[in-house]
């Protein structure tokens, strides 16, 4: 293992974009774009919490404002501009987004605010690229992290409280269907996650500070370990020497005790699939 960067706040959402790592820092309301190097760049400014990210086919970043209920996307000249609002279909918190090849949106909401209400099933709403938002999918115990596999057939995402991926088949019009258990995780409870280049899952698990590989089926093929929470995870597109980026923490239930964030690199089996932009 070695480290990235640290002293970040409260670090999650970890993305593989055109060469770079980037990765939101939730306790300094900022997205950070990393270099090997250990250069830092400070992308854009969001007052939210959470704020996850991905980006359109043509490169655009998209942020979930969760504080506003809303997704804010990001033009090239770097001014942020409302890409959809959410509050219609959940006034909770917002969580996880990722991006197919068309530019449709998938984004999740836990459905309880965490960790002051008793917990209530989370949904998935699929955001058009021109903006229009539908509800998808439901009864999800605290959707956390998405993937869409290479060929854009099947998303996953991670149900933290019920300790499993769950896989959809994606329909033509962007609707899921055919709901599965894709891995059970006993013990584990998955929040962020991504898939490599030959079908393996990543997750991450913050109790037990570790981040897991699998199969369909739940056959562990792996893990790393860290000193501290592991909350997400992302994969570089480097076919030669593939590196697993794990973003984590210190974790005490409030986001803005000290500054124990770290990003931690690990070579990988590996790369991300060929859908990483």
């Amino acid at each position: 293992m070695t480290v990235l960067a640290e002293g970040i706040v409260f670090g999650e959402s970890p993305r593989w974009h055109e060469g770079r790592l980037w990765v939101s820092d939730w306790g300094a309301h900022q997205v950070l774009a990393l270099g090997d190097d250990g250069s830092r760049e400070v992308v854009c400014e969001v007052p939210s919490f959470p704020m996850c990210i991905d980006f359109l086919p043509d490169g655009r970043l998209l942020v979930v404002d969760s504080a506003h209920r809303r997704l804010l996307r990001r033009e090239p000249d770097g001014s942020l501009v409302t890409h959809a609002e959410l509050s219609s279909l959940a006034d909770k918190p917002w969580n996880d987004i990722v991006v197919d090849d068309r530019g449709a949106a998938y984004v999740n909401s836990i459905g309880f605010e965490f960790p002051a209400e008793d917990p209530a099933p989370g949904l998935i709403a699929l955001v058009a690229p021109d903006g229009a938002v539908r509800q998808v999918a439901d009864d999800l115990a605290f959707p956390n992290g998405m993937a869409i596999t290479d060929d854009g057939t099947t998303l996953l995402v991670a149900e933290s409280y019920g300790e499993q991926v769950t896989a959809y088949d994606i329909e033509p019009s962007g609707g899921l269907t055919n709901r599965r258990i894709w891995a059970a995780t006993p013990g584990h409870h998955p929040d962020g996650i991504c898939l490599d280049a030959d079908g393996a899952l990543w997750y991450a698990d913050v109790a037990t500070g570790t981040c897991t590989r699998v199969r369909e089926g739940g056959a562990v093929l792996g893990s790393v370990t860290l000193d501290r929470g592991a909350f997400a995870c992302a994969l570089s597109r480097d076919d030669d020497e593939p590196r697993l980026y794990v973003v984590g923490q210190e974790w005490g239930g409030d986001p803005a005790a000290g500054h124990t964030g770290q990003v931690v690199v690990f070579p990988a089996p590996a790369p991300a699939p060929l859908n990483v932009r």
